[in-house]
């Protein structure tokens, strides 16, 4: 059984401001004090993980061994059917050290070419860690198509060239309520709340 989540603060450990603006979202109304790895000024770890649940791991227990309370990591990505699952877990890198996620999808564009296969999804994997090291983590995914030019401008990453499957909008032109319905994040939360927290908490 996972271990429940019964403390009154929690570090979400990421410096991306839009990661963390979508968490505190899925956290809201409930009796916790979020705060952000920026917050604490706490560092970014190395992601050398070969898989989304490494990274998410590695991040989560990093934080909650600096910062001396239980910390939630997230790792997602971009996976392209075409390019054999990249960017992947390289999502992030691929838009460079100043985070430039048009250059991002720009690359992406041209990797594809020609090719008719847009089919892509997105991974989720969060990891709740505890200072004391102990760490559970849960896996969302939502798949879609690609398409460019991007469109949008209420989501972040590669959002603006995503659409799900079933809409003819991109996650970049949904409001963020209805992308909490029904996003790779949106479901790996709705996971670990299951597992971890209580309903009214």
């Amino acid at each position: 059984m996972a271990r429940r989540f019964d403390d009154a603060k929690l570090v979400i450990a990421s410096h991306n401001a839009g990661k963390v603006r979508e968490i505190a979202d899925l956290l809201d109304g409930r009796k916790i004090a979020v705060v952000s790895a920026a917050d604490l000024a706490l560092p970014e770890p190395d992601e050398t993980g070969e898989t989304f649940t490494d990274n998410a791991k590695l991040k989560a227990v990093a934080a909650a061994e600096a910062s001396g309370l239980p910390a939630l990591a997230d790792d997602s990505g971009l996976c392209v059917v075409a390019l054999d699952g990249a960017p992947g877990i390289y999502s992030a890198r691929w838009a460079g050290p100043n985070r430039d996620f048009g250059h991002a999808m720009d690359r992406i564009k041209v990797a594809l070419d020609d090719n008719p296969d847009r089919e892509a999804y997105f991974v989720c994997v969060l990891a709740l860690a505890w200072p004391d090291g102990h760490c559970e983590t849960f896996e969302g995914r939502v798949y879609g198509a690609l398409t460019f030019p991007p469109r949008g401008d209420k989501g972040f990453g590669y959002d603006p060239i995503f659409e799900p499957v079933g809409e003819d909008r991109t996650f970049a032109e949904m409001d963020p309520a209805e992308k909490h319905q029904m996003s790779h994040r949106a479901q790996a939360f709705d996971l670990l709340l299951a597992a971890c927290f209580n309903a009214k908490q």
